[in-house]
């Protein structure tokens, strides 16, 4: 099997022993810097993502050179630790905020600090929403009621499955105001940062303690669907590039994702808000946008310096990108947005081209 990409992208690394995703670290960086990751006997990507406080589609995304899901002692792996928070319009941080693109869920406590954590997501044909909810109900060791839309698709499955090693709801369960969709632990931790579930949103079952524990009813949920996230630190302006979900699926079977094209909603909205930076006298680094988007291995990296902070709103994820990714493709044009992003496109397409031949050989 070929690898995903035709190229290994070496990060710098600092050495350092994983913890959770708290802060944020300064500005809207959230988390330790990447590191890496000696396996050692008994690991599998399950077992360092979860150890690691990250998702598996995060991992793999991160580690383009692995063909498989077989790792072997000795091997390094990158640790994609660090996250940007991301920005609503209105500049006010609800108490938990979704980014399914990113399989990433943040809460935001009262005195607004963030802490994030790695989700499963719908997976084909079960998506889950995006909009706005809140949480109505708050359960522990919960019982499942399962839809009989999952027992049409598994008639085995009992009509209501009692708290215990074998629910699939873990023991903590937050309802939203979505009938039928929670947010909620699992009794299968290998699923977690993997579109994988019939469109609830899963933690770890540590995470989801945690959670729980800092959440209340009414509290509100944001669900946003962007794989493109600008953020402030330092006063420096970093993009973060996720895989999308339709990629994630491709990643998770080891198999090359399917590039983003020009007319993507989401890059003419990161099109859009640098062009507006640019105009405005910002300098953007072209080929670090380039290869941010190119490598979609979810690592922010540093796109403008100095950057003034009455200008720094442009890093707003909603509801911009909710209207762009509802909106019809719109027409090539000659702006510097659209410089890069074709750009983008013919590297992708000449890479792969190159090592399609290289393998063929």
């Amino acid at each position: 099997m070929a690898p995903r990409f035709a190229y290994v992208f070496v990060f710098t690394l600092a050495t350092a022993t994983p913890v959770a995703a708290q802060g944020p670290a300064g500005g809207d960086l959230i988390g330790p810097a990447p590191v890496s990751y000696t396996v050692v006997k008994g690991d599998s990507l399950a077992t360092v993502a979860r150890q690691a406080h990250i998702g598996y589609v995060e991992l793999l995304a991160a580690n383009p050179s692995l063909i498989s899901a077989t790792i072997r002692p000795g091997d390094t792996l990158t640790l994609p630790t660090q996250h940007l928070v991301p920005h609503l319009a209105d500049g006010d941080h609800p108490g938990i905020v979704v980014n399914l693109a990113a399989l990433r869920l943040f809460h935001f406590g009262a005195d607004g600090q963030a802490e994030t954590f790695p989700i499963s997501v719908g997976k084909e044909g079960w998506d889950t929403p995006s909009g706005d909810t809140k949480i109505v109900e708050k359960r522990k060791d919960p019982t499942w009621t399962v839809p009989a839309s999952i027992r049409a698709e598994d008639p085995k499955l009992p009509a209501v499955v009692p708290a215990g090693p074998d629910n699939p709801l873990g023991q903590y369960a937050l309802s939203l105001g979505w009938p039928g969709y929670l947010i909620h632990g699992t009794n299968h931790p290998y699923s977690i940062g993997r579109p994988s579930s019939h469109g609830c949103m899963r933690l770890y079952p540590e995470d989801i303690e945690a959670l729980f524990g800092q959440v209340a009813v009414g509290d509100t949920v944001t669900v946003i669907d962007t794989p493109m996230t600008l953020g402030e630190s330092g006063g420096d302006l970093y993009l973060q590039v996720t895989p999308t979900r339709a990629q994630a699926k491709e990643i998770a079977g080891f198999s090359p994702p399917e590039p983003l094209n020009e007319n993507d909603p989401t890059v003419t909205e990161l099109k859009t808000r640098l062009t507006t930076l640019a105009a405005a006298g910002v300098h953007i680094d072209d080929a670090a946008v380039i290869g941010a988007i190119f490598r979609h291995d979810g690592m922010p990296v540093v796109i403008a310096h100095n950057v003034p902070a009455d200008l720094l709103a442009a890093r707003s994820a909603k509801p911009d990108v909710q209207a762009a990714r509802a909106a019809t493709a719109r027409k090539t044009d000659t702006s510097w947005g659209a410089a890069f992003v074709r750009a983008v496109m013919h590297v992708v397409d000449s890479v792969t081209a190159a090592f399609h031949k290289m393998l063929t050989a």
